[in-house]
């Protein structure tokens, strides 16, 4: 079986009813577009985020669990557009994890995939997860469901993002080593302490992660190559020759490979540094 289509702990929808879901990957990214709010659009679009909702439902790390919240809301199909108040409050990643758990539902091969968008703030290179799906031919299109909504005014097709638009975490990681890119460029817009070529490392193993099937939360850590606002102290030259390895890695069996160090691969407890919940203490599910 296709490891791009079998489900994860993270994105198994359980024994969701897959009767009424389009097969067309496009339309299952307006789906889901129309089911999540990102917890930072409520100005955008004209709705107040109850704290609650702001506080927790993004630290559902479960497409099980965002299923359930969204069941709790409405009980009506999927395919059908919520209301703001209906929807799920998440972020890029639940986004992209939904989609992904669709698509591999209806026999698309699909992961998701960490990075940088250019596309939000002018000159910045903003942290983003995304869809990565495979086509007929053997080709990987990049599809971001977030900025569907028409409030984002985006000069190209998110349902085929260019490669120069959301720049993979292994493309950042180059760029900076090589001189290519500003590191003070990449990170989260307005937060000092999350840009930099640290926070590039820190995307970078959490995207290879997610090539695995560990779907981790974007503020999930582990030493000593994925820790976030942790010291990892000075990274030696074998580290460093690791992770560009990691950055070049354009094979799945490489990617594989190079998961098994225990470097790279999260163990069983690692830190969540949560936006609004303060640093936890998490146990992950085994594969």
């Amino acid at each position: 079986m296709d490891s791009h289509l079998k489900q994860t702990p993270y994105s198994d929808p359980g024994d969701l009813d897959l009767g009424g879901l389009p097969r067309d990957p496009g339309q299952l990214a307006h789906v889901v577009r129309d089911l999540i709010l990102h917890r930072l659009e409520g100005e955008r679009l004209g709705f107040e985020i109850p704290d609650q909702r702001l506080h927790h439902d993004g630290e559902s790390r479960y497409v099980r669990e965002i299923l359930r919240i969204l069941h709790e809301r409405s009980a009506g199909p999927l395919t059908e557009p919520r209301a703001y108040g209906e929807r799920f409050v998440g972020t890029c990643r639940d986004f992209a994890l939904l989609h992904v758990a669709l698509l591999r539902a209806t026999d698309t091969p699909a992961r998701v995939r960490g990075g940088f968008g250019t596309y939000f703030v002018d000159g910045f290179h903003e942290d983003h997860w995304v869809t990565e799906y495979r086509l007929p031919n053997g080709s990987w299109r990049l599809v971001d469901p977030q900025v569907l909504h028409p409030a984002y005014d985006v000069d190209f097709d998110p349902l085929d993002v260019p490669r120069d638009r959301f720049v993979r975490s292994g493309e950042a990681w180059r760029a900076c080593r090589e001189g290519r890119a500003d590191p003070r460029t990449f990170g989260v817009w307005g937060v000092e302490r999350y840009r930099g070529t640290e926070f590039v490392r820190h995307s970078l193993v959490l995207d290879l992660a997610c090539r695995n099937g560990v779907e981790t939360l974007p503020w999930d850590g582990w030493l000593p190559l994925a820790g976030l606002d942790d010291d990892p102290g000075s990274l030696s030259a074998d580290d460093l020759a690791l992770l560009d390895t990691v950055a070049a890695c354009s094979s799945e069996d490489e990617a594989r490979r190079l998961y098994a160090d225990p470097r790279l691969a999260p163990p069983r407890e690692i830190l969540s540094r949560t936006p609004y919940l303060g640093l936890r203490a998490v146990t992950l599910p085994r594969p």
